[in-house]
C-alpha cells in the first residue's frame, strides 16, 4: 500500500504544524511575562524611607535614639577594652600589671589622647566608637587602679 499525499492529509499536517508552532509561541510569551513579573518582584525595594510628616507611610515614625546613662569604667573595660588588655594583645598594657604604672607616669591627658586617636595595633577609641571621652577616661582610670 502506497501512501499518497492528498489535499486533506496535507491540510491536516499543515494545521497540526501551525497549531504546535502557535502554541509554542503563545507559551513563550506567557513565560516571558511570568519571568518578567518575577524579576520585578525580586528587584523591588525591600523597604521605604518614612519622613516625619509624610502621611504615605501610615504614620510610622522612627524613634529618636537617646543616649543612656554613662557607663562606668569597669563596664567599658569589660565590654570593649578587656578583649585586648586582659591578655596584652599586640603589646597592649596588660590589665592588673605594672604596665599601667609606667603608663600612668605619662598623665591622664596624654593617655586619653592616645585612647581617642589609637596607637600601634589599637584603633581609634579601641573600637568603642559609641564611648564618650568621659567613658574612655573612666576605663583608663579603671585599668590604672588595677596596677599593683
Amino acid at each position: 500500500m502506497t501512501y499518497e499525499a492528498t489535499p486533506v492529509n496535507l491540510t491536516l499536517k499543515i494545521a497540526s504544524i501551525a497549531s504546535v508552532l502557535g502554541l509554542s509561541l503563545l507559551l513563550s510569551f506567557n513565560t516571558h511575562a511570568t519571568s518578567q513579573d518575577k524579576l520585578i518582584e525580586r528587584i523591588k525595594p525591600v523597604g521605604q524611607v518614612c519622613v516625619e510628616g509624610d502621611d504615605t507611610c501610615g504614620g510610622a515614625v522612627a524613634a529618636v535614639a537617646t543616649s543612656g546613662p554613662a557607663r562606668t569604667g569597669e563596664e567599658v573595660y569589660t565590654s570593649k577594652c578587656g578583649l585586648c588588655h586582659a591578655a596584652g594583645v599586640s603589646g597592649a598594657p596588660k590589665f592588673g600589671t605594672s604596665d599601667w604604672t609606667d603608663r600612668n607616669a605619662k598623665g591622664m591627658e596624654a593617655l586619653l589622647a592616645t585612647a581617642i586617636s589609637g596607637i600601634n595595633a589599637m584603633p581609634a577609641k579601641g573600637l568603642c566608637n559609641d564611648c564618650s571621652d568621659d567613658e574612655l577616661q573612666a576605663a583608663i582610670e579603671h585599668m590604672i587602679k588595677s596596677a599593683p
